[in-house]
Order: C-alpha cells, then sequence, then structure tokens
C-alpha cells in the first residue's frame, strides 16, 4: 500500500507541475453540452478549470468529497450529469474519492498515455469534463478503482 501511495501522489504531482499534452475537448469535442473556454473559466474555478478542461489534477487529500460517506448522488460539476451513486463509493485510501461503478450511461473513456505507461482516463459523457481516471485494483464486484478529481464533482445528498 505505501509503494502504491508513493507512485500516485508522485503521479499526481508530475501531472499537476506539467499539464497534459492533448485535452479530450480539443480532439474529440462531439459532447452534448459545449462551451468556450471563456465559457468555462467564467463558470469554474482556476483549479477546476486546470482538472475538468485541462485534464490536470487536484492535491491527494485535498477534496473534502473523499471522505463524505452521506447517500446521495455525485454528480458532473460542468453540466450536473448524475455520474456515480454513494452506493458504490469506497474509501480507496489514496486520498482521491474513489468508486467501484459508476452510473449508467454517465462516464466515457479513453486512453491517456501521459506519465510513461497506458491509463485509462474517465470524463464526464455528456460535456467531456475529465474527471480522473480507472484502475484495475478495487473491490469486488467490478474490480474497479474510478479514483476521481473531488473539484470535477459535486454531492446531492439524497
Amino acid at each position: 500500500m505505501k509503494r502504491r501511495n508513493f507512485l500516485l501522489t508522485g503521479s499526481a504531482l508530475i501531472a499537476t507541475a506539467t499539464g497534459p499534452a492533448n485535452p479530450i475537448w480539443a480532439a474529440e469535442g462531439n459532447f452534448e453540452i459545449t462551451r468556450t473556454d471563456a465559457e468555462w473559466r467564467a463558470m469554474l474555478t482556476k483549479l477546476e478549470f486546470k482538472v475538468m478542461r485541462r485534464d490536470g489534477t487536484e492535491r491527494a487529500g485535498s477534496s473534502p468529497l473523499d471522505k463524505n460517506y452521506a447517500e446521495g448522488t455525485y454528480i458532473c460539476r460542468g453540466c450536473d450529469l448524475p455520474l456515480y451513486s454513494s452506493e458504490t463509493k469506497y474509501d480507496s485510501g489514496t486520498g482521491w474519492p474513489s468508486f467501484y461503478k459508476s452510473l449508467p450511461r454517465a462516464i466515457g473513456t479513453k486512453p491517456d498515455n501521459t506519465l510513461f505507461t497506458t491509463r485509462t482516463e474517465v470524463h464526464c459523457r455528456r460535456c467531456g469534463s475529465h474527471l480522473g481516471h480507472i484502475f484495475n485494483d478495487g473491490p469486488k464486484p467490478t474490480g474497479k478503482r474510478h479514483c476521481l478529481n473531488g473539484v470535477s464533482l459535486k454531492f446531492v445528498a439524497a
């Protein structure tokens, strides 16, 4: 566990410092909800814009949503699409909100070849906002860990 936390934290620091090479919205742009950079900047904080629109990463342990275990739904900060149920949230020990499954038709994925490896990037299927990454070290029943940036999400209590 210590090695994984070290690698994840180191990767996040590198990603935060360097930023992405190819933002998803520049390459794809085929989302139901689209906005200009100016419109996104007007509705998001600097950190939210960096994470959601430039594939950045928030600092591990910085999101209050990481330790939130109330019943409810996690929605996209960019378009309010319901993404994850609190029923699938768990404490991964990584410092980021983690889930083992998304809601149906909520997310999109694509390969992310940054940081000298291939990972699975996850984004909102409706507006393309970057959420985080999916790893194969999660709990049953899926074995997946959707490791998300809390700044990309809003929580709506049940």
